[in-house]
């Protein structure tokens, strides 16, 4: 560490301990190898899709180049792969065709592992022979250590390397490597998207937006099956849970089909919410429901708590007050034959809880008897706004309280910046409520939406003092 100038006390930052803890071993095992003075040089960690880098010394240069594009590529703004070319210098061995699968297994830990790149190429100067690349990384100043020396000795191969002219094309180096020369140094970039079927959805930083045809194109290279990007280009609507964007790259259609926990879902991502990393909550609600419970989902979007839910044979009221949302809960309810099963509706989340959910409630809960199984689960995954609507349950139902066997469980889902997001949360759904939830709910951290700031879902029953007004005596 002290032969490259590096501080012992950099092994205790949080850029090391990210990066073992956020990449895979091969990954942590080249940063391991470059504080060790065995990979000399510039480096990459990766988190959250930020890149950040270490200094390089001018020696280090050209076994990097292996890497790195053109560096002509700086401030490119529109795409042109021909300027991507570079020749680069390369270790080889002259080796018989015959014993190359022999050596290349025996020699696995020097061989150029290059996805995109050959491995071996044909000699021009001799047809019996092959010319296998090995990594400079590997074999610094094309000179073999004594364990590789003993390996070729076995197979009585030369231990002579060889200089080979590689030449590096646009389609040999990966898509962060691209933005990385592309983007003016030390700038953050990004490679990371959301995927919704055909579409990548991006969220460009300002710094990267002169860039943004070129970010858009290489990730449609580089990822097989995406024939759109596009960028949001405004927050999230709270009414209608959408948001304007810029088709980058790719065909213009953003009607597409997805497919979550097995269940196919079409959508026009242009027009209503969709979002790839909730399928494991949606997934988490839907294993807690057992066939004949009811499930209200008040925000329903385009059906990823309903029709899961049907399929389990629950029965579901389905609402969303986007008339796109609507339109599309219909369609996916066709398309996955739940139909006769969902009743859906297209009413402001209030007017539905106030209206549909009530009628049911009322209706079915004084019906229950102790020994029957059945549950009522309410959804509201508008986490924006959904803990304000909390305060419909106060006395949403007259009469004497059902058993506690019975009354309806919430599942709510809300945003939080504070430093205790749990807490936060239960406080502003206890003062919607009017009541105290203490030991009576719990909270689930679904996913970090951006810094400091956490999406948590709290499920509770509702009290039978706040959902029940007694009548007068």
């Amino acid at each position: 560490l002290w032969r490259f100038g590096y501080s012992a006390r950099l092994l205790k930052t949080n850029h090391f301990r990210t990066a073992a803890s956020n990449t895979s071993f091969p990954a942590v095992w080249i940063l391991l190898a470059q504080y060790s003075g065995r990979i000399p040089g510039h480096f990459v960690v990766v988190k959250k899709n930020r890149f950040f880098t270490m200094p390089e010394t001018v020696e280090d240069k050209a076994n990097l180049e292996l890497y790195l594009p053109h560096p002509e590529v700086r401030g490119m703004i529109l795409l042109n792969r021909e300027a991507f070319k570079r020749t680069v210098v390369v270790p080889v061995l002259k080796v018989k065709k015959e014993i190359v699968n022999t050596l290349l297994k025996s020699l696995k830990h020097a061989v150029l592992q290059r996805p995109g790149l050959k491995r071996v190429i044909e000699n021009p100067e001799d047809e019996d022979s092959r010319l296998v690349i090995l990594d400079p990384h590997k074999i610094p100043e094309f000179s073999l250590g004594e364990s590789e020396q003993e390996v070729l000795k076995q197979l009585n191969v030369q231990p002579e390397v060889s200089k080979y002219n590689l030449e590096l094309t646009y389609e040999n180096f990966k898509s962060e490597e691209i933005l990385r020369a592309v983007l003016p140094e030390g700038q953050e970039v990004t490679s990371g998207f959301s995927r919704v079927g055909h579409i990548a959805h991006l969220n460009l930083r300002d710094h990267q937006l002169p860039y943004r045809y070129l970010i858009g194109q290489v990730i449609i290279d580089k990822n097989p099956g995406i024939t759109c990007v596009v960028n949001k280009t405004s927050i999230i609507d709270s009414t209608y849970r959408n948001f304007q964007m810029e088709v980058l790259a790719g065909e213009s259609s953003l009607v597409t089909k997805v497919k979550e926990n097995n269940i196919a879902y079409e959508l026009d991502f242009s027009k209503v919410y969709w979002n790839p990393r909730l399928s494991t909550e949606h997934g988490r609600i839907v294993e807690l429901l057992k066939p004949g419970d009811v499930l209200f989902d008040v925000f329903a979007g385009i059906g990823p708590f309903a029709i899961p839910a049907a399929k389990k044979k629950c029965h579901v009221f389905a609402n969303d007050l986007n008339p796109e949302s609507y339109s599309w809960l219909l369609h996916n309810c066709k398309l996955n034959k739940v139909d006769n099963k969902i009743k859906v509706f297209n009413m402001d989340g209030r007017d539905f809880l106030l209206g549909p959910v009530r009628e049911e409630l009322s209706k079915e809960l004084p019906l229950l008897k102790e020994e029957q199984k059945t549950s009522f689960h309410i959804v509201m995954n508008l986490p924006a706004l959904a803990i304000e609507f909390l305060d419909v349950f106060r006395h949403l139902l007259v009469g004497e309280p059902c058993s506690t066997v019975g009354l309806p469980t919430v599942h709510c889902y809300g945003f939080s910046k504070h430093d205790d997001p749990a807490k936060d949360i239960q406080e502003r759904a206890e003062a919607s409520l009017g009541t105290s939830l203490h030991g009576r709910c719990s909270t689930y951290l679904v996913r970090n939406v951006a810094p400091n700031k956490e999406m948590l879902c709290i499920s509770f029953q509702i009290p039978a003092d706040v959902l029940y007004k007694r009548p007068c005596p």
